[in-house]
């Protein structure tokens, strides 16, 4: 019996609901006065951009029929759940009524693979190409890249997505295996090689003349699932940053594992914690904004993140000896790492102090989070001498969980 579409859409868009690799960034599709929409205006809240809007994005699965059995996935192929497909005309129409009804501002569209990467790669391909070209869309369009299709199609949907994304999903390749013999971390890699290369050809291309084509010019990304193998921090941070540095990925998302299964190959816990995935993104942020080594935030001392305290408060605990740091006088790098102080305040600082000598009340005007910025930094006016008492940072509940329990060690023995 066939399934009417919003049936269908009900089915494919709960599934979807796993992948969180879906942020419009990087691109900037302008519209044109015969075409349908854009991908730099205002909307519904679905997703936020990298400079901080709001946009709405229809995210679906072509279809959660798959060949693969993964123990992780919802839609793996041994799992018991309702199977529905998407045609590729009836995305087309739902992408095209969704926008002219102001629901959304673009599309994000994965998959299962069904028959082979190949087949599902070529409907993806076939579903941009079709709103591109028939309707004239130009709003975000989001495609999973299917590990093992060819680079021809690959190269075609970046052609017509604004952002191509690859999943690793596991943070190690013994960890893949276990939960999913049949993927390998090759078959994920070697697209966001050629991607890689056909994303900088493009570029390279087009500063000699602009109707060159783009490919991807929202970049790539890839997601990866925490807490669903034994990985640490440590070893999840240094993946992230070889795929920053080798693959030039725009993002890397953090997925914490939701138990779906009670599989052995799995870990027998509720769920992970969403403070050890906001955790993740903050080290993230730190080590792609702050020019931050992975080294400095998690290492093999303290190879796990402290889930009561924020990265930068951390790190700045565990090197007390690098503070405070004098506003008027520290260089960016420097200021940029005092928790309290973000990048935008940080450039504030320094453009204000070529004028004059900076004081508290001005960098609370600049935006400075005094409450946390207090105990790590000195201006005019301010002579910080609260780093000299650990147990009122303990207190204040600033000090790692680590140094709390090494510092109230330390108190005992003076009794």
């Amino acid at each position: 019996m066939k399934l009417a579409t919003i049936e269908k859409l009900s089915i494919l868009s709960d599934a979807a609901k796993y992948d969180v690799s879906c942020a419009s960034s990087g691109s900037d599709r302008k519209n044109t006065k015969t075409g349908l929409g854009n991908s730099t205006g205002m909307g519904i809240c679905h997703t936020y951009t990298q400079d901080g809007r709001c946009v709405s994005l229809l995210k679906i699965l072509l279809t959660n029929f798959c060949i693969f059995d993964c123990a992780y996935c919802v839609s793996r192929k041994s799992n018991d759940v309702k199977r529905a497909a998407f045609t590729v005309q009836e995305v087309v129409d739902l992408t095209m009524n969704f926008y002219k009804r102001n629901y959304i501002e673009g599309l994000f569209l994965s998959s299962g693979i069904f028959k082979s990467p190949d087949y599902t790669m070529e409907r993806l391909v076939r579903i941009a190409k079709k709103l591109r070209t028939e309707h004239q869309f130009n709003g975000y369009i989001h495609l999973k890249a299917i590990p093992g299709a060819s680079e021809e199609l690959l190269y075609e949907a970046g052609l017509h997505a604004d952002r191509l994304s690859v999943n690793i999903e596991m943070p190690s390749e013994k960890s893949l295996k276990l939960v999913a013999p049949e993927k390998s971390f090759k078959e994920a890699l070697e697209p966001m090689s050629y991607l890689k290369s056909a994303i900088s050809e493009s570029k390279a291309e087009r500063r000699k003349s602009r109707n060159a084509p783009k490919v991807a010019p929202g970049g790539q990304s890839t997601q990866l699932i925490v807490g669903a193998s034994p990985e640490s921090d440590h070893q999840i941070l240094n993946l992230s940053d070889q795929l920053y540095k080798t693959k030039q990925l725009k993002r890397v998302y953090y997925s914490g594992y939701v138990p779906i299964s009670d599989d052995a190959r799995l870990p027998t816990v509720d769920k992970t914690p969403v403070v050890r995935e906001n955790r993740l993104y903050q080290a993230d942020w730190l080590m792609r904004f702050y020019g931050f080594n992975v080294d400095e935030i998690v290492s093999d001392l303290h190879p796990n993140l402290d889930l009561q305290l924020d990265p930068k408060s951390a790190f700045a605990m565990r090197n007390l000896h690098l503070f405070p740091v004098d506003i008027n006088r520290a260089d960016y790098w420097q200021i940029i790492r005092v928790p309290g102080i973000g990048v935008k305040s940080a450039k504030k600082i320094v453009a204000a102090r070529k004028f004059r000598r900076l004081n508290v009340e001005q960098l609370k005007k600049i935006g400075v989070v005094w409450k946390r910025a207090q105990y790590f930094i000195e201006c005019v006016g301010y002579l910080n001498k609260l780093l000299d008492k650990p147990e009122y940072l303990i207190r204040r509940n600033l000090l790692p969980a680590s140094v709390q329990q090494s510092e109230r060690e330390k108190q005992l023995t003076l009794w």
